[in-house]
C-alpha cells in the first residue's frame, strides 16, 4: 500500500521546521530577558557645571516587556525613574540620567506649590532595572551609582499673586488687565500660561524689568488677554494660571491659581458709512443763549438737523456767531458693549471751549465722537456715543460708579454743535471733520477725519466794499 502524497509532503515540511528550530537554537541559544543593562558612570555631580552632570545608561531586552528603573539609598528610600514603561525586544535603548526623579517633599519641608521633578539626595544608591513580560517572567539587573556635589536647591516660587482675579479684557478701561507678581528664589526658566478646560496652553510674557529672564528675583506679568496686540482674548470662563520654574539641573516646581475672564472681547465700532449722501451731515443753525453750557450749568440741547438738503456733500458758508451743526451714526459691530461718557448729543460748545471746560475729561477705554477743524487739534469738542434710550447703564459696586454702554450690534445717533466765533483769515475756509475716539487706545483709520467739509466763516458786520475803493 502506497503512502499518500499529502502525508509525505507534511512530513517533509515538519522535518524542515525542526531542522530550522534546531539551527536557531544552536546559533541563538536561550537568552535572558535582559540582555544587557549598564550605567556608564558610577558617580555623577549634577550641578550644571558641564562635568559629570549626567550619566548615560543602556539596556536591551530579548522579549517585549515593561521596564522599571529605580534607585534605593543606603537608608532604604526608593526613587522611581521609569515605571512600567513598555519596551520592544532586540532594540538597544539608551538615555540620560541626571539624578532627577519624580517630585517629592521631605517630612520637615513646607514648599508652596507642587514639586514635579527633583534631585535625589546626595549619597550612594543601588540602581535596579526590572523587566516583566506579559506572561509574568521577570528579570533584573543592578549596580551602584553615587550622587555628589549636587545643586539641590529647588527653584521655588515663594510669591505668586494675581490681582484682580476676575477681569474683563474688552478695552473699556474697567479692569481690562490683571497683574501677576512672581518671585523666583533661584535662577531658573520660568513659564507662565493660562490653562483651559480643553487643555490648551496660552503663554503669557513678562514685562521687561530689572530682573532678566532666567535670573532669580521678581517677575511682573501685565496680562490683557492679548487684546492690545489686536488678538481676540480667550473665551469667558475660569482658567488655571500655571507658573512653572525649572532650573539648570532639571528640577521643576509649579504653582497654580485661578483667573476668571468675564465680558471679554475686542470692541469694534465705526462712524457708519452712508450708501448715499454725507457720512457726516454738516449744516448751520442760529445760536441761542439758552445753548450756553459750562461745567456747572448744562445748557439746552440743540435739535438734530431735519432738512434733507443737509445730506448733500457741499461746502458750508456760515456767519460768525452761528452754530456749526453735525449729525452722524455710530455702529457697534462687535460682540462686546462699548463704554461711553461725556456731553450728551445735542450739546453746543463755544468755539473756545473744549470737553475739559465742561468737566468732561478723557477716560481710558471710553468711546466718544469728536469734532476737529484745521485750526484746532486733538478733537477738542466731544460727545457721548448715543442717547439715554439706547445706552445701557451698568452699576459697578467695586468702583461705586455707573457706567454707560452701547450694546453690541446697536447703532446710535450723535449730533451736536459748535458756536463758531473765531475767524482766522489765514485759515478761512477751513476743513472740519468728525472722529470716533477710543480714548487712550487710539483712533482707527476708518474713524479718523471722517466727512471732512470746507467751512467758510463770514463776518456779518464787515463792510460789503472798501470805502477807499475809487472803483
Amino acid at each position: 500500500m502506497r503512502t499518500p502524497v499529502l502525508l509525505t509532503i507534511l512530513a517533509a515540511l515538519l522535518a524542515v521546521a525542526l531542522t530550522t528550530l534546531a539551527g536557531q537554537a544552536l546559533l541563538q541559544p536561550n537568552r535572558p530577558l535582559i540582555v544587557d543593562a549598564t550605567f556608564l558612570l558610577e558617580t555623577i555631580t549634577p550641578n550644571a557645571d558641564g562635568d559629570a552632570d549626567i550619566t548615560r545608561y543602556r539596556y536591551e531586552l530579548s522579549q517585549n516587556a515593561t521596564v522599571t528603573i529605580s534607585f534605593t539609598s543606603e537608608d532604604g528610600d526608593t526613587f522611581v525613574f521609569r515605571d512600567e514603561e513598555p519596551r520592544e525586544q532586540d532594540i538597544e535603548y539608551e538615555g540620560l540620567f541626571s539624578g532627577v526623579v519624580d517630585g517629592y517633599t521631605l517630612a520637615d519641608e513646607n514648599i508652596a506649590g507642587l514639586v514635579e521633578r527633583r534631585l535625589m539626595p546626595e549619597g550612594t544608591y543601588t540602581w535596579e532595572l526590572a523587566a516583566r513580560t506579559a506572561a509574568g517572567e521577570i528579570d533584573t539587573r543592578s549596580g551602584s551609582l553615587t550622587l555628589a556635589e549636587a545643586d539641590a536647591q529647588l527653584p521655588t516660587i515663594p510669591v505668586f499673586s494675581i490681582s484682580p482675579q476676575t477681569f474683563s479684557p474688552n478695552q473699556d478701561g474697567i479692569r481690562d488687565r490683571t497683574q501677576m507678581n512672581i518671585v523666583l528664589e533661584k535662577a531658573a526658566d520660568l513659564d507662565v500660561y493660562l490653562l483651559g478646560e480643553d487643555g490648551e496652553q496660552r503663554f503669557i510674557a513678562p514685562r521687561i524689568g530689572e530682573t532678566r529672564e532666567g535670573e532669580a528675583g521678581r517677575y511682573t506679568y501685565d496680562y490683557d488677554g492679548g487684546i492690545d496686540a489686536g488678538s481676540d482674548p480667550p473665551p469667558d470662563g475660569t482658567y488655571t494660571v500655571v507658573a512653572s520654574a525649572q532650573d539648570a539641573v532639571g528640577q521643576r516646581v509649579t504653582r497654580t491659581a485661578e483667573l476668571t475672564i468675564s465680558e471679554g472681547g475686542k470692541p469694534l465700532a465705526e462712524i457708519a458709512a452712508q450708501p448715499s449722501g454725507a457720512d457726516v451731515v454738516f449744516t448751520t443753525a442760529s445760536y441761542d443763549a439758552a445753548y450756553m453750557t459750562s461745567e456747572d450749568e448744562p445748557g439746552e440741547r440743540i435739535t438734530p438737523p431735519e432738512d434733507s438738503a443737509a445730506l448733500a456733500v457741499s461746502d458750508v458758508t456760515m456767519e460768525v456767531g452761528d452754530v456749526l451743526l453735525f449729525y452722524l451714526v455710530v455702529d457697534n459691530y462687535s460682540d462686546v458693549s462699548i463704554r461711553t461718557h461725556g456731553a450728551p448729543p445735542g450739546t453746543v460748545y463755544q468755539q473756545t471751549q473744549g470737553a475739559a471746560n465742561l468737566g468732561q475729561y478723557d477716560q481710558s477705554g471710553a468711546w466718544r465722537v469728536g469734532l476737529e477743524c484745521d485750526t484746532t487739534f486733538a478733537y477738542p469738542w466731544r460727545w457721548r456715543v448715543g442717547t439715554d434710550d439706547v445706552l445701557e447703564a451698568v452699576y459697578d459696586p467695586e468702583d461705586d460708579a455707573t457706567y454707560y454702554y452701547l450694546p453690541p450690534g446697536e447703532r446710535a445717533t450723535v449730533w451736536g454743535g459748535v458756536r463758531m466765533t473765531e475767524l482766522i483769515e489765514t485759515r478761512n475756509p477751513q476743513n472740519c471733520y468728525a472722529g470716533l475716539i477710543h480714548e487712550d487706545v487710539g483712533i482707527s483709520v476708518q474713524n479718523a477725519r471722517v466727512g471732512a467739509r470746507s467751512i467758510e466763516l463770514v463776518n456779518p458786520d464787515a463792510p460789503l466794499y472798501d470805502a477807499d475803493d475809487s472803483g
